[in-house]
């Protein structure tokens, strides 16, 4: 196998598209988004792309056979958007290979035309998030003002540091192409795959794009969690009468 292969599956017409971006991070928010917005509107597979900066294993199917990691290319087409939506079995494990893969997925943008980038993903916070909120950033100052009117909050020390991965380099690297890009933050605990996180991106992105998309199997999901989260604080709060008795025990 070359360093990277991308197999087109099929050719498709598209009038100056937007392009999604869901791989796997923080929380899987991004991913949850695109796997969702890919199975709502009946995205149409049209490649896939296999490097050996994947992780070094193979995925085990449900007859089980096996598949190679790789990331994979959507189209959806209506009479007013037309979208390009990425998502994928994993990210790169090398630095380089985060560079080449996106300049990959670049080189594909620019095939199509493509207007715009969204890319998704998770802001972690390390602890339960209280409040739901979507951090954002971009590759344009004048996109600022447009993505506040939809609800995308701008704070001078958030998203803090960087953006690890395609979320950032596609934002960076379509700057030096000219592509505007936005990438979109839900905050997560970081700790869990976090579908509730990626109803408030998913809310957010379907305003940005005026393109409604029906979310109830992510509330479904985000209920289940709900019963996740809620039976871990009760183990949680169940261990503090002991941990102050202990405590208690030790002064005396």
């Amino acid at each position: 196998m070359e360093e990277i292969e991308v197999h087109e599956l099929k050719k498709v017409k598209l009038n100056k598209p937007v392009m999604i971006e869901g791989l796997p991070g923080v929380g899987n928010v991004g991913k949850l988004v695109a796997e969702h917005i890919i199975q709502e509107l009946g995205a149409e597979k049209i490649a896939e792309i296999y490097s050996w900066h994947f992780p070094p294993l193979v995925l085990v199917n449900d007859d089980g056979t096996v598949s190679l990691c790789k990331n994979e290319v959507y189209a959806w087409k209506s009479k007013n958007l037309d979208l390009l939506i990425v998502s994928g079995d994993q990210q790169s494990v090398t630095n380089e290979g985060h560079y080449i893969i996106t300049e990959t997925l670049l080189d594909i943008a620019q095939q199509y035309g493509v207007s715009r980038i969204y890319t998704l993903g998770g802001y972690g916070i390390g602890q339960l998030v209280e409040k739901q909120m979507v951090l954002g950033a971009v590759n344009d100052a004048e996109l600022v003002e447009e993505m506040k009117k939809y609800g995308v909050e701008f704070r001078e020390e958030e998203p803090g540091g960087s953006i690890v991965g395609a979320s950032g380099l596609l934002l960076g690297l379509g700057g030096q192409r000219g592509i505007p890009a936005v990438c979109l933050l839900g905050l997560t605990s970081g700790y869990l795959v976090d579908p509730k996180s990626a109803q408030a991106v998913l809310k957010i992105l379907g305003h940005a794009l005026n393109l409604e998309i029906p979310m109830q199997a992510l509330e479904d999901r985000a209920e289940e969690m709900e019963k996740v989260v809620e039976r871990l604080k009760e183990m949680e709060q169940a261990q503090i009468p002991r941990i102050r008795e202990e405590e208690l025990g030790y002064i005396r």
